[in-house]
């Protein structure tokens, strides 16, 4: 497929500004030297470039798409009429408090709903997105054994399944990383979290069900340890969408949590921003939330800064847009639909898990949450054909493949998520095609190895492509 510059003939262009209609004044700036390099097209041009851009890519709109560990839910139609109203999308965010009361007012229920539903006291809405809000939580966690003077606090634990944003995260706010193992069920190991934990632990980053996709049984001891070694506990909120509606963060031990909102409330992934990716907290540490949050005294809604708030973590007030997505799912279900969706996601895992069980391992059989790990370890030593091998072929069925090598404690690892919105015929035909890039990799296994082959792009160097990037257009000057 070409590039718009390929494209580009010179003397073609598109009229999108009227004419200048007022004098032309000094420019105060300086000028570029040469004219910037841009494509020149005609608009059916331009339009049909995106529209062959748009074919090339795969979405739940196009098919299923059982993405583990990213959560790649359905955007019902509704969240995008709400954010496209005008009076919401037309608001300026320096505008007078008293001239968005509206906007404010949606900000605070979204506030209480969401801390109702973790079982927190207070939320922040301004972070960006997951990790953002692992890293927002991290300095709660900070901020609060600081203002005690505990500063030998300067371990955080994390868990082997732990998604690769959690030690990131904690590294990224001036702690030091501690690693404890799984155990035989896919939990936390409790010797080794015991042996782990100290005068010097600041916290435990955990997510409940795991990356596995698996309930630890053992929650309320490993919280009970952590907060016992003096440290705080932080639920990475990545797999809530497994057990909202049905049990909260907050009674599990958590002291503090971020939610991603694309995960389990239906607003878009991001694809690079916009996301969100808000943070809640029991009341002993709210006063140190990043600022401002929205209170309401009487019937008028007021930005408040906390009273020991270690700043902002974004300027002004969040992704507006997308908060309001998400209300609007809540909304929309309300508590009883919250409960089904979280219902629905982890029958639907265990459905697919059952149908696929007699022909491929399972990483740790048994009941899983929203989310299983398949191994093909024994598989490839068969075969030859490996993890990745399998996700191209699945390619080639007109679906988009699982989550591949994650957890990293999963040796030649496939994690599949169906989420609560597909139904037991997409379900059939996604096993269906499963077991039948399952079985040619038996039968043909050169065909998996240089998969796929009726997709636009084929099989790429990836490895190249990830150490030698061509990002930019060689213009020849």
């Amino acid at each position: 497929m070409e590039l718009l510059f390929e494209r580009s003939k010179k003397g073609h262009h598109m009229d999108l500004f009227p004419p200048l209609d007022v004098p032309e004044g000094p420019v105060d700036i300086p000028l570029r030297e040469k004219a910037p390099h841009l494509p020149e097209l005609d608009e059916v041009e331009m339009d049909r470039h995106y529209g062959q851009l748009e074919k090339q890519t795969f979405g739940v709109n196009h098919g299923f798409y059982p993405l583990g560990s990213c959560t790649m839910k359905y955007n019902p139609a509704v969240n995008e009429l709400t954010a496209s109203l005008k009076d919401f999308t037309d608001i300026h965010p320096l505008a007078p408090e008293e001239s968005v009361q509206g906007s404010l007012e949606i900000m605070y229920s979204l506030q209480q709903l969401l801390a109702s539903i973790t079982g927190m006291d207070a939320m922040t809405l301004q972070p960006a997105a997951g990790a953002h809000g692992e890293y927002t939580g991290l300095l709660l966690i900070r901020s609060y054994h600081l203002s005690r003077g505990d500063t030998g606090r300067t371990k955080i634990i994390v868990p082997d399944s732990a998604h690769g944003t959690n030690p990131a995260s904690a590294a990224m706010a001036g702690f030091e990383v501690v690693h404890v193992p799984s155990n035989d069920k896919g939990g936390v190991d409790l010797e080794g979290l015991r042996a782990a934990v100290g005068d010097d632990t600041a916290g435990l980053m955990l997510t409940n069900p795991n990356t596995l996709g698996i309930f630890d049984p053992n929650i309320l001891e490993i919280t009970r340890i952590v907060h016992e070694a003096g440290g705080l506990c932080y639920y990475d909120g990545a797999n809530l969408n497994a057990v909202v509606g049905r049990a909260r963060p907050g009674d599990m031990g958590f002291d503090c949590v971020h939610v991603n909102l694309h995960k389990t409330f239906s607003t878009p992934h991001g694809g690079g921003g916009p996301g969100s990716g808000p943070v809640g907290c029991k009341a002993f540490l709210k006063d140190f939330l990043p600022h401002p949050v929205v209170e309401k005294e009487g019937n008028v809604y007021h930005f408040v800064k906390p009273a020991k708030s270690f700043g902002r973590v974004k300027m002004f007030y969040g992704n507006f847009l997308v908060l309001l997505r998400a209300l609007t799912y809540i909304l929309m279900l309300g508590s009883d639909g919250l409960a089904e969706a979280s219902a629905h996601a982890v029958l639907n895992a265990n459905y697919l898990m059952k149908k696929l069980s007699p022909c491929m391992d399972m990483a740790y059989p048994g009941t899983c949450m929203h989310e299983f790990v398949m191994t093909l370890e024994h598989y490839k030593k068969e075969t030859g054909v490996s993890a990745l091998d399998v996700a191209k072929g699945l390619l080639d069925e007109g679906m988009h493949p699982p989550t591949m090598y994650f957890p990293l404690i999963v040796h030649e690892a496939l994690m599949a998520e169906p989420t609560e919105t597909e139904n037991k015929e997409t379900l059939d035909r996604a096993a269906e095609a499963f077991i039948r890039v399952f079985e040619k990799g038996r039968t043909d296994p050169e065909s998996l190895h240089t998969a796929p082959h009726t997709t636009p792009i084929g099989r790429p160097d990836e490895v190249k492509a990830a150490r030698h990037p061509h990002i930019r257009y060689d213009f020849g000057d």
